[in-house]
This record gives structure tokens, C-alpha cells and sequence, in this order.
């Protein structure tokens, strides 16, 4: 009996061999060392370990309380999850991703190092934007090599979430890059590193991040990695950076102590898939009607200017419009960060400005890119905005000596356009804007989070006088577009400067609509399937107009 004792108490002294079972059976193995021990062990799991245990907790199921969306998103092989959910405190948009251990994180520094030393790049790679893709390819092929030997027994998914995360932390922005591929946002911002990382995303407006930059040499060093790729730099002397990432968003930095808080970058991302009228006519930002009226315009070489206030959808619009230009036509775009994308079938120049370097040299403005323009043979231009008064008197002078222009402007309604027009900084003298025969107003909603046009109008000018002639407007009460007057110029600048009567401009417009109601109907929305329709029409419209009525899309798209 007392060797059973003492084999019971050297069982006991051992609480390695605890079986967990006994812990839950609610057994008397809860001495005071095995519950030291396990506090030990619980303190030697790191918080990264932690962070990995928590987010497995925290990942809700589809029904959970509070989650409003829930997605993944690829960058480089790595894959996260995003959830946005609703709480107490508001909206929120949370980034989980696979946490790194201190051993994993000490074997990617390693292989980091070893990268460097095994992977050459050259001056020219680093500069050139375009090159980038490439030398990742390499980074990745390399650092698939050196994982392999280092962990044979590594699995496939966790090796290429490892590469992502070289890939990001080397010749990316780290976690930002999840967000900048993330196609629901439309910013990404930095703040400072006391706040959180905030997006406005396309649903639900502006949210803060589960995502802090820790330090604000960090946010100095996203700034720089973002300046050098364009030949700039940002100092304390040139503390302001106005740039573009390689995928083509805009970028603005700007360090401490101009901005007070501390450093901070915000991030205007770039359409990777932009709307087309189709998109607007879904969902109600503009209807069949006032589509066929631009596309019409559009066709036949009627200038346009699309005004708004900030953030209306100015741009979104211009871009969709322009697919309607026909493809043996040239177009050059001006602008100072490149937003619009056009589909493959246009004859389309791009142009955009340049800011000086640090020493005040090098400069290409937009006035540069548009007084050159016209050495180019264009048949239409395209103007991202219109600040100055030397813009605009080039601008009038493009559309008085031919050429077909289309440009957006800050102004609120019709007769604000043409008072912002003919006043300082544009000083455009009245009688000229009669050179402007269609203006387009767009108009955002914030607090119901929609963009509507607001008017369409024409421009009656006398000689020291202008004034708007609304020819549709949008009624907020019930979110529909209506008529308010007949065309006093419009229809008439067509009919002569094509010959056309106004029986055959309506035969027109019925046609156009077929063609827009066929594409609703059958969700042809993808810009250049969109495209490839629209050239049909200029090359072929009876053919389009017979598949049409034949329903036939595989010899539309020829797929």
C-alpha cells in the first residue's frame, strides 16, 4: 500500500505527463505545479503566437453577429481575409493576416539577406516602372529555391504565402499592399503612426483598419520607396511628394512638422476595372436617355465639359463616355495623374505633366502637354481638369479651330459652370463659351452615398452674357431623370454639321438605344467587351444591328 503511495506521488511530481483528459474530467491533477508550469508555457508562446490564436478565434462564420461582408484578397501568392463588421463603435474594416512566429521571422530575414546578395538588379531596373514585374518574377524564383532548402517539408500554401510576404516587404509596402489591392477602395490613408489606417471603401464610406504603422520612420521610408520609383525624392527641404505607384495610383506624402500629427501618405487608388455607361445606367447614375444624348454628342465631335464637385464621379463619367469616340479618330489625353482608361480599340495618346526636381528643373505642365497636343494632329483632346487661364484660352482655342474637347471643371450646377468660366482664375470671355455645346453636371449625395447627374444643359451666349438651358435634370424626391426643356442649339449644331434632319437624328438615338438596352439586357459591362461592340457599330452597324436582333453575342464579342 505505501509503494502504491509513493508511486502515486512520483506520478504526481511529474506534471509533463498530466493526460489532458484528466483536466477535463475534472480530476484532482490541478496542483499548484502543473498550473505554474502551464502559466510558464503560456508566457514563453509569444504575442505573435497569440495574435495567430486570437485572429482563429475571432474568425466569425458567415452568420455571425455583426460581420456586414466578408472576402479574401490574393497579393503576390498571400492570401488574407477581410471583414468588415459593425459594432458598438461604428463600422470597421479588418485585415487578418497569417501571423509570423519569431523562428519564421528570423528564417525570412535570412533568406532576405540571401536574396539580396544572390539577385542583382540594375539602375535602370530600379527606375523603370515597368521592369518591376519582372524583377519580382525573379525575387519569387529565387526565394522559392532558398525556402525549399531550408524547409523541405514546408507546405505549398504556407511556402507561398512566406514568398508574398518577401515580396511585400522587399519591394512593396508591406500589409498596405493587401489594401491597395483590395478593388472596393477607392482610398487607402495613412495618418500618422499613433492612428489607425483608414479607406474609404466604395459601400461604406470612410472606416478605420485594424492596420497601424508602428513607427514614423516607416511611414518615411513607404514615402521614399514611392519617390524613388519615379525619380523623386522627400526630404525635410522638399518635404511634399505628389506621385504615382506603379499600378497607377496617385500618391501624396507629406512629412512632419508640415503635417503636424506626424507623417502621413494617402492613396487615391486607380480603376483596374472602370465603369462603363452600362455600370452608370445599373445603377441609376445616369438612364437611357441622358446616355444616348452624350453618345450622340460624343459621335459627332460636340464639345463637352463635365463639371461637379469633388468626388461627384467627373472622371468616372468622362471615362465612360469616351469608348462612344469613333476608332479612326485620335485622341490625346492631358492630364496630371493618369486616371482615364480607354479600350483597346482607340487610337489614344495618353499625356501626363511632370513636377519640377528639387532644383526647380524639369517641369512639364499641363499648358506644355496641351500646347503640344495641337502640333499632333488630334481630332479629339481630353483634358483631366481645367484650373488656369492659360488652359482654358488653349483649350477655347482648340474647340475654335476644330478640334472636338471634352473637360471637367469644379462647379456645382450649369450657371455656376459658366461663373466659374468667365470669372477668375478661368477668365473666359462669354461669347466663347457658345463654342461648349453640351455641359454635364454630376452631383454626390454623402449622406445617401450615390452620384447622379444632376443637369444636362447647352449654353446660349450673346456678347457679354451667357447663360444655361436645361435640357434634363434629376429629381432627388424620386431618384429619376426628367426632361425640362427643348434644345435651342443642341440638335441644330448636329443637323449642320452633318446634314442630318431631325428625323434622322431620332432614327439615330432609337438605334443607339437598342444597342444600350441589348447590352443591359445581356450584362456586357466589361470595358473592352464594351469596346469591341462599339467598334462594330462604326465599322459595321447594320451587322451589329442584325446580330442584335438575332441575339446573337458569340459574333459580337467572338467568343
Amino acid at each position: 500500500m505505501k509503494k502504491r503511495k509513493l508511486k502515486n506521488k512520483k506520478f504526481v511530481s511529474k506534471p509533463a505527463k498530466v493526460n489532458v483528459k484528466s483536466k477535463k474530467d475534472g480530476k484532482k491533477n490541478k496542483k499548484d505545479g502543473i498550473i505554474k508550469k502551464l502559466k510558464f508555457k503560456s508566457k514563453i508562446k509569444k504575442s505573435g503566437l497569440k495574435k495567430k490564436l486570437e485572429i482563429k478565434n475571432k474568425k466569425p462564420a458567415a452568420k455571425e453577429k455583426g460581420v456586414l461582408e466578408e472576402y479574401s484578397i490574393e497579393v503576390d501568392k498571400a492570401k488574407v481575409k477581410i471583414i468588415i463588421r459593425r459594432d458598438t463603435s461604428g463600422v470597421s474594416y479588418n485585415v487578418y493576416v497569417r501571423d509570423i512566429g519569431i523562428a519564421t521571422a528570423a528564417l525570412l530575414n535570412e533568406v532576405r539577406n540571401e536574396l539580396v546578395s544572390v539577385t542583382t538588379i540594375s539602375m535602370n531596373e530600379i527606375m523603370d516602372p515597368g521592369a518591376l514585374a519582372g524583377i519580382k518574377k525573379r525575387f519569387m524564383q529565387e526565394a522559392s529555391t532558398l525556402l525549399k532548402s531550408k524547409l523541405p517539408t514546408l507546405t505549398e500554401e504556407m511556402k507561398e504565402f512566406l514568398i508574398g510576404k518577401l515580396m511585400q516587404d522587399m519591394l512593396g509596402l508591406g500589409e498596405i499592399e493587401f489594401l491597395v489591392n483590395d478593388p472596393n477602395l477607392e482610398e487607402v490613408v495613412i495618418p500618422s503612426s499613433k492612428e489607425q489606417i483608414r479607406i474609404y471603401h466604395k459601400k461604406y464610406g470612410w472606416l478605420a483598419t485594424n492596420l497601424r504603422i508602428t513607427k514614423e520612420d516607416e511611414i518615411i521610408n513607404y514615402a521614399n520607396i514611392i519617390a524613388r520609383r519615379v525619380g523623386r525624392q522627400i526630404t525635410v527641404l522638399t518635404p511634399l511628394l505628389d506621385a504615382h505607384l506603379v499600378t497607377g495610383d496617385r500618391v501624396n506624402a507629406i512629412l512632419y512638422p508640415m503635417s503636424t500629427k506626424g507623417n502621413t501618405i494617402t492613396i487615391r487608388k486607380f480603376a483596374r476595372d472602370p465603369f462603363t455607361i452600362i455600370d452608370l445606367i445599373n445603377n441609376n447614375t445616369c438612364d437611357l436617355e441622358t446616355a444616348v444624348l452624350m453618345w450622340l454628342a460624343i459621335e459627332y465631335e460636340m464639345n463637352m465639359l463635365i463639371s461637379g464637385g469633388t468626388a461627384s464621379g467627373k472622371t468616372v463619367l468622362l471615362n465612360a463616355c469616351m469608348p462612344f469616340i469613333p476608332p479612326n479618330h485620335r485622341i490625346i489625353s492631358v492630364e496630371d495623374t493618369r486616371e482615364l482608361m480607354l479600350p483597346d480599340f482607340l487610337y489614344w495618346t495618353p499625356l501626363v505633366t511632370r513636377t519640377p526636381n528639387p532644383e526647380g528643373k524639369g517641369e512639364v505642365s499641363m499648358l506644355h502637354l496641351l500646347i503640344n497636343s495641337l502640333r499632333m494632329r488630334p481630332d479629339r483632346i481630353i483634358l483631366g481638369e481645367m484650373r488656369r487661364e492659360e488652359e482654358a484660352r488653349v483649350l477655347f482655342e482648340a474647340m475654335h479651330t476644330g478640334h472636338s474637347v471634352y473637360a471637367t471643371l469644379h462647379a456645382d450646377t450649369a450657371a455656376e459652370t459658366i461663373a466659374r468660366l468667365t470669372n477668375p482664375p478661368l477668365n473666359v470671355p462669354p461669347n466663347l463659351l457658345k463654342a461648349v455645346n453640351l455641359n454635364v453636371v454630376m452631383f454626390r449625395d454623402r449622406r445617401k452615398g450615390i452620384r447622379r447627374i444632376l443637369q444636362i444643359a447647352e449654353f446660349e451666349a450673346a456678347q457679354d452674357r451667357a447663360e444655361a438651358n436645361l435640357l434634363y435634370r434629376w429629381i432627388p424626391e424620386e431618384d429619376k431623370f426628367i426632361k425640362h426643356s427643348e434644345s435651342s442649339r443642341f440638335f441644330e449644331d448636329i443637323s449642320r454639321n452633318t446634314g442630318m434632319s431631325q428625323t434622322e437624328i431620332n432614327k439615330n438615338l432609337d438605334e443607339k438605344r437598342k444597342i444600350i438596352s441589348w447590352l443591359i439586357k445581356k450584362n456586357i459591362r466589361d470595358l473592352n467587351d464594351f469596346g469591341r461592340v462599339m467598334n462594330l457599330y462604326y465599322t459595321d452597324k447594320e451587322g451589329l444591328i442584325s446580330a442584335i436582333n438575332k441575339n446573337d453575342t458569340k459574333n459580337i464579342l467572338g467568343r
